[in-house]
């Protein structure tokens, strides 16, 4: 995940050269279709006294920004429900959906070029659902946490553009079997996205 970071700041920092990039005005808003991978940190706590996994998942995904000042806006992510495969001690018990809506204060880099970086700060909740476990009654409690995102518009057209973008989410959640707390889920996603984004 370094190395995709350290190549995305890379190639804003030599197509920031080119031609004029996407003006962001205020009072602008955008709306971004594409997908994202949720890709949660490889060591998820302990759940029931064993090592839990929590497999990543890809969706579609929905954004809408309002530019409350030049190149500053407030970015609403939503997406289609995940679904996660869960494990105990390297053996698969079961599956959880989630919902990770976030919102966030990005600031859009003003560049000369076709590409134009940012990086924001925000918000995230996560809500699970349709929770499935073969030991029995699990339930996940929602969470609150903050969520960083740095990425880059490339500009194809007038209005619109292709992002890409990477996050962090803070999502910790207390887990219960059988109305028992077994311990906490460390999920604290990478996220990786792909979308174009258009200018109204």
């Amino acid at each position: 995940m370094k190395t995709l970071v350290s190549s995305l700041a890379l190639g804003v920092s030599v197509a920031a050269l080119a031609a004029p990039a996407m003006a962001q005005s205020q009072g602008d808003w955008t709306i971004g279709v594409g997908i994202i991978n949720v890709n949660p940190k490889s060591n998820n706590g302990i759940l029931a006294g064993s090592a839990a996994t929590i497999g990543d998942n890809t969706q579609l995904s929905l954004t809408g920004e309002y530019f409350i000042r030049d190149n500053l806006g407030i970015e609403v992510l939503a997406a289609t429900p995940f679904e996660h495969d869960i494990a105990l001690g390297g053996a698969n018990i079961g599956s959880a959906k989630q919902l990770p809506p976030t919102v966030s204060l990005v600031y859009h880099v003003p560049t000369a070029g076709k590409v134009k970086p940012f990086f924001g700060l925000g918000l995230n909740y996560t809500t699970f659902f349709e929770v499935q476990s073969a030991l029995g009654s699990l339930k996940l409690d929602d969470s609150f946490g903050i969520a960083a995102t740095v990425g880059a518009d490339w500009q194809i057209s007038e209005r619109g553009a292709l992002r890409v973008n990477v996050r962090y989410m803070n999502i910790e959640t207390d887990a219960r079997l059988n109305g028992a707390a077994i311990g906490t889920a460390e999920i604290d996603p990478i996220t990786v996205g792909v979308s174009y984004v258009h200018r109204f």
